[in-house]
């Protein structure tokens, strides 16, 4: 070796030592701590959490530190920034890394069981390290070994904290198989926790749940780092191209009914080169109204509507012009971007031409991606990588318009931040990976379309299928015959349409579905799981919140509940004149919207006052923290001075006649203020069943219906849910013409 050579290394390692001592220093570790720190902060760009890291100050203190153990690197990244007295318990696999061998011979290590070392090192006053396995839904051995170390935390009075390597799951040393994570040589690290849990301390956890299981706090304390692990610092494009180089760029991601396919690369190339036309048609952070069905060209659509720094407002077509127009003149919206095959297919011409009697132009996207030049093509593939226009999270992203099912739709306006924090939320609790493939037939005009159905599965590297109409119940299950998904989304009563058509081995392929909107039924629950072998996770959420506010899972599930609330988010309840039990719903969370935009003042965003979001609902929440909606704030008739939840009333219809469809609605009484009208499809429906029915389960006289109103249809939003302004107008109508008080059995 030549003098110049050799003189060079030394160099090398002098500033290497030098790099790692500073290293040591910054972060207070070991300075061997701090060699292994500088390699992986070089490596694998780890990022570490803002601040201090929890328990980092031990006077007060043991702090067991918990993390699903994502690969081998997690426990090298968790030794190389905790006290060099931390206690290491190793998986069997890093008992055995070579990889490891070095941080094994500066370590304190032990056994990943809880054995003597572990008491010792606890009642010493050291921390510890406990890896569990990677699965977002534990086992039940897995809760069992939670409620063990529990116990151990109350005795040694220690307290506890969660890490999470995000990106471990993608290296070399994964614990998954490469079907669920795809191998990169080298990936991006960051280094996540959950912020310290005392058991002993008697303050209620945020999701309400009183009397929560000590096992159960531990899963949810797992669940809030790997949620953290998530950056939530940049806009929808990046974090789309951040997907694209962990999931790969190069196979398809993205199918739809046409039979078009569409990659991770491509999905971005178009978004960039479609936007760069967007951009000339608008002004920053204008919104641009999105008439589209569900198909490939809606998901680029709305990707470069965010490469270019404006605001997708996605616009419900089957709600009619007049919800249109309402909609287009609360958002301010100038243009609107339509298909033609679309609107020629869908008979949707006169929407078109109210539009534009409404002044707002209509912007044909055959017409834009044909007028896109090859020099743009070339600049939109070359500069893939990066959207047109630097955008903060905190930016709009999306208008979405509310159901109306009780009143005026209103703008609701989410940030890139709520879109993202809500899909990585539900990633956090529900097993998802790229083995699996989710079969959409919800609009992306509605909340859990857009964000469960589009967002959340490619952010996450799932497969998704896109299918224009939930309504076409005879042809959906053929569909997914040759489709084969894993997961569905979908509302009780699109499942069970689907169901009474389907044959069995038209949704053999599906694991999961994830039901919300309106509550599912037990024979719906039923007809999934013995005809399909498919289980039923019922979820609650609404547009304001992106929309999942709480859902069950495998390993946390109660039935007639909406399980339990999402990670990150907070609760409270405030009582309600009449109701004993439970109180009104409010919450707030990283997912909550930035405000509403009101017809009455159009364009103008209205900021939520203080975070928390009113969700008009009246719910009681167990100990466990499994929440049950009792019903709409605006969905209880006052009889007699007794308050009387309508959705109870449909619950309990709905079990006596289960093929049937049903709404209940209140209208005025001159003697006890209100009394309730049944809307429902049961032909006979007779009151007096329904009256002995209801007496056999214990229900109060008060809930059985005045009025009984027979229909072929119970009217229905494009969202699935039951539109009881319809129904409303059904029975006003009917009463007016009956001349109210008459009984019709």
């Amino acid at each position: 070796m030549s003098g110049t050579a050799a003189t060079l290394i030394v160099i090398l390692l002098a500033v290497g030592l030098i790099a790692a001592f500073y290293t040591a220093r910054t972060y207070r570790v070991g300075w061997v701590q701090g060699i292994g720190l500088l390699k992986l902060r070089t490596l694998f760009r780890l990022e570490l959490p803002e601040g201090k890291l929890a328990g980092s100050d031990e006077t007060n203190g043991p702090v067991i530190h918990v993390y699903s153990r994502q690969s081998g690197l997690d426990v090298a990244v968790l030794w190389s920034v905790l006290d060099r007295q931390c206690l290491h318990l190793l998986h069997a696999d890093d008992r055995r890394s070579l990889t490891l061998f070095g941080m094994r011979l500066f370590a304190r290590t032990g056994a990943d069981d809880y054995n003597q070392a572990l008491e010792a090192a606890l009642a010493s006053g050291a921390s510890v390290t406990v890896p569990f396995p990677p699965d977002i839904e534990p086992s039940q051995e897995t809760l069992e070994n939670y409620a063990d170390l529990a116990r151990l935390a109350r005795k040694h009075r220690a307290r506890l904290n969660a890490f999470h390597v995000g990106g471990a799951v993608f290296s070399l040393w994964s614990a998954r198989p490469p079907a669920e994570a795809p191998r990169k040589f080298l990936p991006r690290l960051r280094l996540a926790q959950s912020g310290l849990l005392d058991l002993c301390d008697p303050t209620p956890p945020a999701n309400g749940a009183t009397a929560a299981r000590d096992q159960d706090r531990i899963h949810d304390l797992l669940a809030l780092a790997r949620f953290n692990s998530n950056d939530f610092s940049r806009g929808l494009f990046l974090a789309f191209r951040d997907a694209a180089d962990r999931y790969g760029r190069s196979d398809p991601v993205l199918e739809d009914a046409l039979g078009g396919k569409l990659t991770y690369k491509r999905l971005l190339v178009g978004a960039r080169a479609l936007g760069a036309r967007f951009e000339k048609i608008s002004q920053p952070g204008e919104a641009l109204g999105v008439l589209l069905p569900n198909a490939n060209a809606v998901m680029v659509t709305f990707l470069a509507i965010q490469s270019a720094g404006r605001v997708a407002a996605m616009l419900n077509y089957t709600a009619g012009p007049a919800a249109i127009l309402s909609a287009l003149s609360t958002a301010k919206i100038k243009s609107v971007l339509v298909s033609r095959a679309f609107i020629e297919k869908a008979g949707l011409e006169p929407l078109v031409e109210a539009i534009t009697g409404a002044g707002v132009t209509i912007v044909w996207l055959e017409d834009l991606r044909e007028s896109i030049t090859f020099l743009e093509k070339a600049s939109a593939f070359i500069n893939w990588r990066r959207p047109l226009r630097p955008v903060n999270a905190a930016d709009p992203a999306v208008i979405l318009f509310t159901s109306g099912s009780e009143g005026t739709p209103k703008g609701v306006v989410l940030s890139h931040k709520n879109l993202h924090a809500n899909a990585a939320q539900a990633e956090a609790r529900i097993d998802i990976s790229p083995k699996d493939k989710l079969f959409n037939v919800l609009p992306v005009f509605h909340s859990f379309g857009l964000t469960g159905g589009a967002i959340l599965p490619l952010l996450f590297g799932v497969r998704l299928f896109f299918y224009p109409s939930p309504l076409h119940y005879r042809i959906i299950p053929a569909v997914a015959r040759e489709v084969r998904p894993t997961i569905l989304f979908g509302t009780d009563t699109f499942l069970a349409g689907y169901a009474r058509t389907a044959k069995d081995t038209d949704f053999e392929s599906l694991r999961l579905i994830v039901a919300g909107a309106e509550a599912v039924r037990d024979e719906t629950r039923r007809v999934y799981h013995q005809r399909f072998g498919a289980a039923i996770l019922e979820g609650f959420g609404m547009t304001e919140v992106a929309p999942v506010a709480a859902v069950n899972s495998a390993s946390h599930g109660k039935d007639g509940t909406v399980g339990r609330l999402l990670p990150a988010m907070a609760l409270r309840l405030e009582p309600v004149e009449g109701i004993s039990t439970g109180g009104r719903l409010f919450v707030s969370g990283p997912n909550v919207m930035l405000g509403y935009m009101r017809a009455s003042a159009p364009g103008v965003l209205e900021p939520l006052a203080d975070g928390w979001h009113d969700s008009g609902d009246i719910v009681e929440i167990d100990g466990n923290g499994f929440i049950a909606i009792r019903g709409r704030a605006k969905r209880f008739a006052k009889i007699a001075g007794e308050m009387v939840s309508l959705g109870a009333i449909e619950l309990l219809v709905q079990k006596l006649w289960p093929e049937a469809q049903h709404a209940a609605v209140a209208v005025e009484d001159t003697r006890k203020g209100e009394r309730i009208v049944l809307v429902t499809t049961k032909m006979p429906a007779l009151r007096e069943e329904l009256r002995s029915y209801s007496r056999r389960f214990g229900a109060a006289d008060l809930m059985v219906p005045g009025e009984i109103i027979n229909v072929e249809e119970i009217p229905v939003l494009g969202s699935g849910k039951t539109d009881y302004v319809s129904a409303q107008k059904i029975v006003d109508e009917w009463v007016s013409s009956h001349q109210a008080g008459g009984k019709a059995d």
